[in-house]
């Protein structure tokens, strides 16, 4: 009866053995999912931040090419009105010059006029 009793408390030792093993191989199991599985959602994560950087990065260059071609054309355009605002003076000064000998030939016509008419009276 003793050995009876030894050979079962050592069958069910091993079947608590062998659950043991059992159950850690499967807690081992669920860690490596868990830990899997998060490592998983940080790397979308991180690889959704790097997507990201990388679309912002594009978007940063092709807003500087586009700002540095705004300026040069805006130096053209200033160059430009420069030009046309110098040119509207030089206009302005030709006008008033004309109008000045305008008025010096009518003051010469005028004087002409009666100094010939004073002559045709003598």
């Amino acid at each position: 009866m003793l050995s009876a009793m030894i050979k079962d408390h050592q069958a069910k030792q091993a079947a608590k053995k062998e659950d043991q093993e059992r159950r850690r191989k499967e807690a081992i199991m669920s860690a490596n999912e868990l830990t899997q599985n998060l490592v998983d959602h940080l790397n979308v994560g991180v690889a959704q931040a790097y997507l990201n950087q990388k679309r912002l990065d594009a978007e940063a260059k092709q807003l500087h090419v586009g700002a540095t071609n705004f300026a040069k054309q805006t130096s053209q355009w200033l160059a430009l009105i420069e030009n046309f605002n110098g040119s509207l003076k030089e206009i302005g000064d030709v006008e008033n010059w004309a109008k000045t000998i305008e008025n010096d030939m009518n003051v010469i016509t005028t004087a002409l006029e009666i100094a010939y008419k004073t002559s045709r009276e003598k």
